[in-house]
């Protein structure tokens, strides 16, 4: 059904701290009622046959923004011919739509194994079982780009495809640290999409149309797994609540690295010097900036749990880079975005 994207996250409920079953439950219906009245499918809500949507070689549209995309802005890839840009942009592109499929399609898996375990009545039950709906079609929204694009992108790194049969058993066995992964993939990829929408970039309308359904259905999702995250910290052992804030930044910043910094693949296909490669992600003042902009709400998020305390959390956070200033709310654009609207 074709709908109209509002701001997605304004009527999504917060959670206190110090929340009771019924107020959980009560979260979880509303999220679940926001799914009923607030969804999208892959082959009706995206016009694949108009003539705007196709994916054509000489559509500038597909130049990477400079005021998002870390390459955008470089001057070796501002140095090359249109054309060129052009092809770059679209192998990235279909490259991170690749990641983002593959990732929630582990996501999809890891969901079935978590509500398997859970009793009759169980809120979450319903509520993840429409998450997974949503991504389904997200993987094939993306899937269907990919194809249409037509680079030979592989998406994760050969490790990462390689465990990936293996991750969504931590559904069932270690649902905290599942959903703090769940968090970790969704974030970089939402974060960077908000950014692009909201810049005056001229983006393909394919691109656009995906991105504001994503966006839009992924508000939830993202909503779901902060309040899981903070609903359970306190239900977590002494010992357990120490590994875990040890392992949450290095969790974000490993899954933000696999989607995030391109392929080797990537470099050698269009012979990019390694030396740019490796400014950009992440040793450059600026893109050590932006690397830190992407975990704002995580940050929050973690001293809302608690699990930013201690020496050696703070420490860890330092050591991943993606230390910095908490967002005061959910989605709140980066210091440097608000200052110039």
């Amino acid at each position: 059904m074709s709908q109209t994207l509002d701001d997605p996250t304004v009527d999504l409920p917060d959670i206190p701290s110090d929340v009771t079953p019924e107020q959980y439950a009560d979260i979880l219906r509303s999220l679940s009622q926001a799914s009923v009245d607030r969804h999208f499918d892959a082959f009706v809500d995206v016009p694949w046959d108009h003539p705007d949507f196709q994916v054509r070689a000489d559509d500038p549209r597909w130049v990477l923004p400079a005021d998002v995309d870390p390459l955008g802005a470089h001057p070796w890839y501002r140095a090359q011919s249109l054309e060129r840009q052009i092809a770059i942009g679209q192998w990235r592109q279909a490259n991170i739509l690749k990641v983002g499929l593959q990732f929630e399609n582990i996501l999809i898996r890891g969901i079935m194994q978590y509500v398997f375990t859970l009793p009759n009545g169980s809120p979450e039950y319903r509520y993840l079982t429409h998450e997974a709906t949503e991504e389904c079609h997200h993987t094939q929204m993306f899937q269907e780009t990919v194809n249409r694009i037509g680079a030979p992108v592989e998406g994760m790194p050969w490790l990462m495809r390689k465990i990936a049969g293996l991750l969504p058993w931590a559904g069932s066995a270690v649902p905290y640290a599942f959903f703090i992964g769940v968090l970790a993939g969704e974030e970089p990829i939402d974060h960077t999409q908000k950014a692009i929408l909201r810049s005056s970039s001229d983006l393909p309308p394919v691109l656009s149309r995906i991105m504001q359904i994503h966006v839009a259905e992924e508000a939830r999702h993202i909503s779901f797994a902060h309040h899981y995250i903070r609903r359970n910290a306190p239900r977590l052992g002494r010992r357990e609540k120490f590994v875990m804030s040890l392992l949450f930044p290095v969790i974000m910043r490993v899954l933000c690295d696999v989607i995030m910094v391109p392929s080797k693949s990537f470099r050698r296909e269009f012979g990019i010097p390694r030396s740019v490669m490796k400014q950009l992600w992440w040793r450059a003042p600026e893109s050590r900036e932006r690397l830190q902009e992407l975990f704002g709400d995580v940050r929050m998020l973690a001293d809302q749990a608690g699990l930013r305390r201690g020496r050696l959390a703070r420490l860890m956070w330092r050591l991943c880079r993606i230390d910095g200033r908490p967002s005061r709310y959910r989605s709140e654009p980066p210091v440097s975005f608000a200052a110039q609207v």
